[in-house]
């Protein structure tokens, strides 16, 4: 997920914003373990747009109060747009993907998102994005994959989930993208309206398609699972977001997104039984550092210009 936001405060972590970051930290944490139960009697359109359209309904009430659908109608085009690169495109990607990968393994590979986006900021002409300690976070997350998926124990084994390996990668390519459509495209659009109208169309555009495909009725664990995904780690953790942002501004929120990766490996393990690889084991510690390095710069000074908030899932 990403949101426009005002300027950004400079206030430290109060308490109120622990909580909330602890909130977000277990909110986008937990998706993957959600989306591994739901997609067992649900085909992956199915998942994504049971958890957009009801996510939307969720939100729609407070974006009306708060009149945030008006800006982004305006700026349908673009919202749409938004819209198909945050979740049309990733929220299927990750469905099918965990048809295949471990809910833990899906939820590392996604925080591989600051990668990408420092890659991304260089090429818009950002040159601050590879300063020296970004470059070397590039080498070391882009080790850590190369070791998960080549690497002692194999944590991915044969063409399928080379295939969806590739696929969460394009997630994380997708996440690191959006956000310049708001910061470039939607700056001044309420990001609570360009979410709400964004699951709204997604949710429906995958609708028939989820009709077609959904061959089989779901079983209670699935369809319970899809409900937490959508009032959870959609509708809910969007509104603890944005207070987040609010509480201690638009530089800090996004750091939680370096814990999610441990709660989805946790879960996995103790819910699901998922094996921990040597080569998960090994890779894991260097993908959480390197994108670490290549978010922050390792905080080697504060940046006006940093990226744009990032929060998968």
């Amino acid at each position: 997920m990403t949101t426009a936001s005002g300027p950004a405060t400079t206030r430290g972590f109060t308490t109120r914003g622990w909580i909330l970051f602890a909130v977000m930290a277990v909110l986008w944490g937990v998706p993957y373990l959600f989306i591994k139960e739901a997609v067992e009697s649900l085909s992956p359109a199915a998942v994504v747009s049971g958890r957009t359209l009801l996510g939307a309904l969720i939100l729609l009430p407070v974006a009306l109060h708060r009149r945030a659908l008006g800006p982004a109608l305006r700026l349908w085009p673009w919202v749409l747009a938004f819209g198909a690169i945050e979740m049309a495109g990733p929220f299927l990607l990750l469905s099918h993907a965990e048809q295949t990968l471990p809910s833990g393994l899906t939820g590392l590979l996604v925080a591989t998102v600051p990668l990408f986006a420092a890659i991304i900021a260089f090429t818009r002409g950002d040159r601050g994005a590879l300063r020296p300690a970004r470059v070397v976070g590039l080498a070391v997350g882009f080790a850590g994959l190369v070791v998960i998926v080549a690497g002692p124990g194999l944590a991915v084994a044969g063409a399928p989930g080379l295939v969806a390996v590739g696929e969460v990668l394009v997630v994380a390519l997708c996440y690191a993208i959006a956000p310049f459509i708001i910061a470039t495209k939607l700056r001044d659009v309420p990001s609570l309206g360009t979410i709400t109208l964004s699951l709204a169309a997604v949710g429906l555009f995958y609708l028939p398609i989820a009709l077609l495909t959904q061959h089989e009725v779901p079983t209670v664990r699935s369809t319970v699972s899809l409900v937490a995904l959508a009032v959870l780690c959609t509708a809910l953790a969007f509104l603890a977001f944005f207070a987040l942002i609010a509480e201690v501004g638009p530089v800090r929120a996004p750091l939680f997104t370096y814990v999610n990766p441990i709660v989805a490996i946790l879960l996995g393990v103790i819910v699901l039984g998922e094996h921990l690889s040597p080569a998960l084991l090994v890779g894991f510690p260097l993908v959480l550092a390197g994108c670490w390095l290549a978010a922050t710069g390792g905080f080697t000074r504060r940046r006006r210009d940093a990226l744009p908030p990032v929060a998968p899932g």
